[in-house]
């Protein structure tokens, strides 16, 4: 198994380099960040493109939900987006706060750092800002933010225990969050869970519902509720690339599905 390290370094990779690509002005909604596998991640996207803040160089189709969409972001808050990439959420939530609040972007892929900071250096908004910084230890203050949001990135976290704690630190006493992320239902087996490409999908890194609303509740977060799930396919094309013929038939009489979820708590 890939050590915690090991899986950060393929992670900051692949998303340093559909940032590079996303440079070459073919981003957009319709993602063609290359025609190799990061591709077919987008797989799991919503659309946003009638969303108000909605940036069209910011959107690369990364995500698995609208967390905004059940955040309860409202004016003057301070908000948190972990794993913000281009800006996509960020700009969303923007629009919410108004000129009175502060929309916060984390992310530990500097490459991403930057073109979100680029994207909103043409926008000209003056409380947003973007951070280089990993989820697992935060560079924001205790008790600092009204609500996170974060969008089909935890799963990409090796130490979830960790991560909903450095949550729970920096929301205000009473503040929520609002995360879309992936679970799976069933059992992925091992060459699944070993595949490096598919833990920067977001697929090999998921655990279940059960075990994530666990990890919620015991950090201490109260009122967990789901307020959308939704399966996921994954064309059997993606998997092959993966993996063996002995591991798709595995794959698919063990795992009864991969769902994005939305859940919301309060500190």
């Amino acid at each position: 198994m890939n050590s915690n390290n090991e899986l950060k370094k393929i992670v900051k990779e692949k998303y340093g380099e559909i940032a590079t690509k996303s440079d070459e002005n073919c981003c957009g909604p319709t993602s063609c960040c290359g025609s190799s596998d990061i591709t077919d991640y987008s797989v799991f996207n919503d659309d946003y493109t009638k969303l108000k803040g909605y940036v069209a160089e910011a959107d690369l189709s990364l995500g698995c939900g609208v967390p905004t969409e059940y955040a309860d972001i409202k004016e003057g808050n301070i908000v948190l987006d972990l794993g913000s990439g281009a800006g996509n959420d960020v700009f969303v939530a923007r629009q919410l706060i108004g000129n009175d609040g502060k929309a916060i972007g984390l992310d530990f892929t500097e490459e991403m750092v930057n073109k979100a900071t680029k994207n909103n250096e043409k926008l000209g908004y003056l409380n947003v800002e973007f951070k280089l910084g990993d989820i697992e230890e935060m560079p924001i203050d205790d008790n600092s933010i009204d609500v996170i949001i974060s969008n089909c990135v935890l799963n990409l976290v090796p130490d979830k225990q960790k991560a909903f704690s450095e949550i729970y630190r920096t929301l205000k006493s009473g503040a929520h969050f609002c995360i879309s992320d992936i679970v799976v239902k069933g059992n992925l087996n091992e060459e699944l869970k070993k595949s490096a490409e598919l833990y920067a999908g977001c697929v090999s890194g998921a655990i279940s519902e059960e075990e994530y609303i666990g990890k919620i509740e015991e950090q201490g977060f109260k009122n967990v509720q789901i307020k959308k799930r939704k399966k996921i396919e994954i064309p059997e094309n993606v998997l092959k690339e993966f993996l063996s013929e002995e591991g798709l038939k595995s794959y698919k009489n063990n795992v009864e599905g991969i769902f994005s979820i939305t859940v919301t708590a309060d500190k």
